[in-house]
């Protein structure tokens, strides 16, 4: 799956665009704005990029928790090479590691809480001056689909193309969506 991103100054268009897409067999969840219109987007039941999104938390927390990795390998190297294991034993450096791989994991995440999305970025300025981002992931039996309703859309300019959520997680998504639909 490819995530393609759009521009666009209108709401109302991007509204029409995302209920074509979806009449079309594009699930909810591959459709996201972005805007700093929050109200705008409310107010037209536009799928809005939510708040977990638009942090970096995701990669954040994974680099942490790889500096968490080498953190603890390096205490049980340590343990192991330094004989302090037959002094004291093992469980205070493996209990050492664990939190020192938690507190480096939740660290990274906590830090990625205050930074932007990175796939964002590159939107920053065009947010700051009143445009609206649109993306779409897709797969590449969708892409004639999102093609044809953007090329109708002549408000939509295309902004690239990046790496989209893993379809299992769009999957979730989706399940999620008609279990509320579902239940009372």
């Amino acid at each position: 799956m490819d995530r393609y991103f759009f521009i666009s100054g209108d709401l109302d268009d991007m509204d029409s665009v995302e209920k074509e897409l979806e009449n079309a067999g594009v699930t909810t969840a591959q459709i996201h704005v972005l805007s700093k219109d929050d109200e705008g987007v409310a107010c037209r039941d536009l799928h809005e990029v939510n708040a977990f999104m638009k942090t970096d938390v995701v990669r954040s927390g994974l680099r942490g928790a790889i500096l968490g990795v080498v953190a603890a390998i390096s205490v049980l190297l340590f343990a192991h090479y330094s004989s302090a294991t037959e002094n004291i034993g093992w469980l205070p450096f493996v209990f050492l590691s664990i939190v020192l791989l938690g507190f480096c994991t939740w660290e990274g995440g906590f830090f990625g809480f205050q930074v932007p999305n990175a796939q964002f970025k590159q939107f920053e300025e065009v947010l700051a001056q009143g445009w609206h981002v649109f993306f779409v992931d897709v797969n590449e039996r969708q892409l004639p689909v999102l093609q044809g309703v953007t090329d109708r859309h002549r408000g939509l300019k295309p902004a690239g193309i990046g790496s989209s959520s893993p379809h299992w997680v769009i999957g979730w998504q989706n399940n999620f969506q008609k279990f509320v639909h579902w239940a009372p």
